[in-house]
Order: structure tokens, then C-alpha cells, then sequence
């Protein structure tokens, strides 16, 4: 009963972790040298992650019955977790990219956004940019219209500005109309029609 106490409290700080986690991902950590382990550490924390490392029985307790309950299969040998409530692929991309140094970092799994990914697809996750890069694309191809808008209000007011656009669109419908007033002189030969069938009635 002791041991269940005592273990109690290292779950539910693992379960407070992950109550408004949007990602975790699982490493093999084995291998890191000090000076590695400090660095990677460091660059997490800065990025607003939470990295530690907990036995895997109590990190099997805290995620069963949530959205991260897939990762219980590879809790075996040591095993650290990185948690974000923030940019739900950060901790991947920053992992994954860690350990093309530390060639000793192995990345086992995840869940990011509530889909569990195997070693595989959570690296295909790190590859996806960060959150703030998408936005400078996605904000990047809205201003090229804007830009192109520009451009031609620009090309607008050096012909002569809102005047002559405002003389041309007078002058366009004119043009287009006159056409549209000869059409009745074309149809002028059908009243004739009646005045051939005359001598018929005779």
C-alpha cells in the first residue's frame, strides 16, 4: 500500500502534464553523453516543452483511458517523454532534428493532436514546418493578389486616375448600344407578309 502511495503522486503529475497536452512523443534516450542530454534539455525547455524522464509504469498508469493511451506499447527500456500544450509539432521536429547529431536519441512514437504515430510517422510529423512558418506562407499567398491589386490601381492612376476610368465606362455602353438600336429596322419586312396574301382571299 506504501508503494501505491508513493507511486500516486508521480502519476498524477505525468496525468497533469498531459490533461491539456496537445502532443507527447516517446525517446530512447540511451547513449546521450551529459553535455548532449543538458543540450537537448535546454532547447525543449526554451520551446516551452516538458521533457523528463519517469518508469515506464507509471507513465503506462498515466496515460490509460486518455488519448495518448496508444504509447503504453512502447514504454519498455528507457524511455523519456516530451509533452507541449502549445505547437503540437514541435517536439517532434525539434527531437527529430536533435538526433541527427546524437545519432544515440531514438524516437519510439507519439500522439500528436490526438492520432497516434509509430517511429515512422512521427518522424514524417517532424518534417511538417512550424506553426509560426506555415502562417508567414499562408499570409505570403493572400498578399500576392493584394500585391497584383496594387499594381493595377497603380497602373490606373498613372492613365489619367478615377476620371478616366470613369470615362471609359461611360463611353463603352454607347458604343455596345448602338447595334442594339438598328435592330428593329431588320424586323421592318415582316408587317409586309399580309399584303402578299390578299389576292389568295380574292
Amino acid at each position: 500500500m506504501a508503494k501505491v502511495e508513493l507511486k500516486q503522486p508521480i502519476v498524477q503529475e505525468i496525468s497533469g502534464h498531459l490533461q491539456n497536452a496537445t502532443a507527447a512523443v516517446l525517446v530512447d534516450y540511451r547513449g546521450l553523453t551529459v553535455a548532449q542530454d543538458t543540450a537537448l534539455r535546454k532547447e525543449l525547455r526554451e520551446a516551452g516543452i516538458t521533457y523528463k524522464v519517469y518508469k515506464n509504469t507509471m507513465m503506462n498508469f498515466a496515460v490509460q483511458d486518455t488519448v495518448f493511451a496508444d504509447l503504453s506499447k512502447h514504454l519498455e527500456g528507457p524511455t523519456a517523454i516530451a509533452i507541449t500544450d502549445g505547437d503540437s509539432t514541435a517536439p517532434a521536429r525539434i527531437l527529430a532534428k536533435f538526433a541527427k547529431a546524437a545519432e544515440h536519441l531514438q524516437l519510439k512514437a507519439g500522439v500528436v493532436e490526438g492520432t497516434y504515430y509509430d517511429e515512422e510517422g512521427i518522424k514524417a510529423v517532424a518534417d511538417v514546418p512550424a506553426r509560426d512558418v506555415l502562417l508567414g506562407r499562408l499570409f505570403g499567398s493572400m498578399q500576392s493578389p493584394i500585391t497584383n491589386l496594387a499594381r493595377v490601381l497603380n497602373q490606373i492612376a498613372e492613365a489619367g486616375g478615377a476620371d478616366a476610368c470613369a470615362k471609359a465606362e461611360t463611353e463603352a455602353p454607347a458604343a455596345e448600344e448602338a447595334p442594339a438600336a438598328e435592330a428593329p429596322a431588320e424586323e421592318a419586312p415582316a408587317p409586309e407578309a399580309p399584303a402578299e396574301e390578299a389576292p389568295a382571299a380574292e
